[in-house]
């Protein structure tokens, strides 16, 4: 690969200079376009994700029988919707900023089975092989009654093969969970930086865990590697999985359903702006697409990165995707905020989502670990760290006068508005573990 000129990348892209001094920066994608001229650059569409959601509706009776917590929600793997004023109050106080508009949590961080928003796309990428297998075998037809995968004869078939991912945690808990649960013989190898308990659950439900000392970029290239090699194994590619992408956009529809049943408007006089913490990107890249399906050109989604791990803003603002990561810039990928902990976004993402959305911008780990405690304090909500990154989205969507003003955000329609901070995990914490989070948090 060439070596990156540095002192010419700064030249081109200024803003780089911010992100190799680790401050909190914000870029709004000046190249974003509507909704129609987007759409062909992905690839996909409202079918791919109908058929995504169709299968997970199949499901249901089996998930209901091996996983009893989605019972109350019939079987769906879904999360609430829930207001905090309060920290709305506590982000004016200490930004010194208005926030106009209503300010709600998505509480992906308390999805059933694995509490994170791995779940959405995790989940369904694991359940779609099955299904693709059994049916393939002759086991299973879509007008078939899934609960009986639940039967030993389906766990004796899937035990016949593998399936592997690399993460640094959350995906693996995601695709360990289930995957052993069907019977499938599971290896997750994770980086360096996955929390232990993490590696402990994994391990405690019969998932082979396999740790590197490098980061997620290691950890994703070595399992994909050992699967190359084993044709009964099926490798779930984080980095470039249109399964789990498609798994992540049901989020979209769902949340409409949330929306209209509590009466809350989006439309051109009432913009609805998401802010979602960003890793390599398939999760935030995922529910993005399916929020734009969902709510068209009135909803406004920003990534939210550590500034030690802005590979998403790095990619996309410079145009070079996948082809850069952070250490060419002499960034150190090291982070408290363990899911984000990735050097090197996802091409796909980037590229397919690149003109859809609105803006990027970072978060050190002190203001994460300081919002951390403001949530738990102030609504009794309590994430693990990277699930903040969100948080202050609404405070530079507050700041950025010129992004609102190209927008033709007026003062009338932001008081309109909907901010929705997107809780990526942190339900499955341990108590002790998260006792020494809220230790940092001051």
């Amino acid at each position: 690969m060439t070596a990156i000129n540095i002192p010419e990348l700064i030249r081109q892209y200024p803003l780089l200079r911010q992100l190799i001094a680790l401050d909190e920066v914000a870029w709004f994608n000046p190249a974003i376009t509507p909704l129609a001229e987007a759409l062909p650059h992905v690839g996909l569409g409202a079918a791919d994700i109908r058929a995504a959601s169709e299968c997970l509706q199949r499901f249901a009776p089996y998930l209901m029988q091996a996983f009893p917590e989605t019972a109350p929600a019939n079987g769906m793997i879904e999360s609430a919707l829930v207001d905090i004023p309060r920290m709305q109050l506590q982000l004016e106080q200490e930004s010194a900023t208005r926030i106009t508009g209503r300010l709600l949590l998505k509480q992906d961080s308390h999805l059933p089975i694995s509490g994170s928003i791995k779940a959405r796309g995790g989940i369904y990428a694991v359940l779609k092989h099955a299904e693709t297998r059994a049916m393939a075998a002759g086991l299973l037809t879509e007008t078939d009654n899934y609960r009986q995968l639940a039967d030993a004869s389906f766990r004796s078939f899937f035990s016949q093969y593998r399936i592997a991912v690399g993460s640094t945690g959350n995906l693996g808990l995601s695709i360990g969970i289930m995957s052993a649960r069907l019977g499938f013989a599971v290896t997750v190898h994770m980086s360096a930086d996955a929390r232990q308990w993490k590696k402990d659950k994994l391990r405690a439900h019969g998932v082979q865990v396999i740790e590197y000392e490098q980061d997620y970029g290691v950890a994703v290239a070595q399992g994909r590697q050992a699967a190359a090699h084993d044709p009964a194994c099926f490798f779930i590619d984080d980095e470039n999985s249109e399964t789990l992408f498609l798994g992540y956009a049901v989020a979209g529809e769902r949340l409409k359903r949330q929306f209209d049943e509590r009466g809350i408007a989006v439309d051109a006089q009432h913009p609805l702006f998401v802010y979602l913490p960003c890793g390599v990107g398939g999760g935030p890249g995922g529910v993005a697409f399916g929020l734009k399906m969902a709510f068209g050109d009135h909803v406004h989604c920003l990534f939210a990165e550590p500034t030690h791990s802005p590979c998403m803003l790095l990619g996309v603002h410079t145009g070079r995707h996948d082809s850069i990561a952070v250490q060419d810039i002499g960034i150190d990928n090291i982070t408290a905020a363990d899911g984000l902990a990735v050097g090197r976004a996802s091409g796909f993402v980037g590229r397919a989502m690149e003109r859809r959305l609105d803006g990027y911008y970072t978060v050190s780990d002190q203001r994460l670990y300081q919002q951390l405690g403001a949530l738990s304090r102030s609504e009794g909500i309590q994430l693990e760290p990277s699930a903040l990154a969100g948080m202050q989205g609404p405070v530079v969507l507050s700041r950025a006068h010129a992004y609102r003003q190209r927008l033709q955000l007026d003062e009338t329609r932001m008081k309109n508005a909907t901010h929705l901070v997107w809780a990526t995990g942190g339900g499955m914490v341990p108590e002790q573990e998260m006792a020494v989070y809220l230790s940092k948090a001051g």
